[in-house]
């Protein structure tokens, strides 16, 4: 893996600019979100109208990491104000103002580029970035699968204890719902995601 990190290049992008990336981001979320626990059977379509909400956001973000022109891993954020209703609603029954969140999306990443550090890395780059943009409370969701899941991997570990690990703290009054189609399902399904926030130093 040395190769890689000497071979390996960051490219950030906000706003409007982001549109250049799109295409990347949308072949590495088909490409990680497959495996479990999302089991997501992407296709273009969806992709072009999940992304396009943040070349429209003026402060979102995303950073990709290229081996050469190829993308191997990237993640996004965005004001939640900014995202879907689905994504707004649970914050909005809770009394809680959609405003005063930055929303963290995807943190995708090729398996062979995995154990280096740049899951850390992504977190690290969305938090400098809420903070740039005035925000101290950020979170994320995700997905909820029952341990007995007939896809489930036997040596499938989940990220929880990364995540507590970077100060975030599951919600269980937070949960969202949104659709998309599993690997081999002929139709999409709607899923529970429950998010986990944190407040960052001022």
């Amino acid at each position: 893996m040395e190769q890689h990190k000497l071979e390996l290049r960051f490219v950030r992008r906000i706003g409007k600019e982001i549109a250049t990336v799109t295409d990347d981001l949308a072949e590495l979320r088909m490409t990680v979100f497959k495996d479990f626990p999302y089991l997501y059977e992407g296709n273009r379509e969806y992709e072009e109208a999940y992304l396009a909400k943040y070349a429209n956001a003026e402060q979102a973000m995303a950073f990709l990491i290229y081996e050469g022109d190829r993308a191997v891993g990237g993640t996004t954020c965005i004001p939640l104000k900014n995202e879907t209703e689905a994504v707004r609603k649970p914050f909005l029954e809770a009394g809680l103002n959609p405003a005063d969140f930055f929303y963290f999306g995807e943190s995708i990443l090729l398996e062979a580029y995995r154990g280096n550090g740049f899951g850390r890395r992504f977190f690290t780059e969305r938090e400098e970035h809420a903070l740039k943009c005035g925000y101290q409370q950020v979170c994320f969701c995700a997905v909820d699968r029952p341990e007995t899941h007939p896809l489930k991997p036997e040596n499938y570990r989940d990220n929880e204890e990364f995540w507590r690990k970077n100060g975030f703290e599951p919600v269980p009054a937070l949960r969202a719902e949104m659709a998309w189609q599993d690997v081999g399902e002929p139709a999409e399904t709607v899923k529970k995601l429950t998010f986990w926030t944190k407040r960052l130093p001022s």
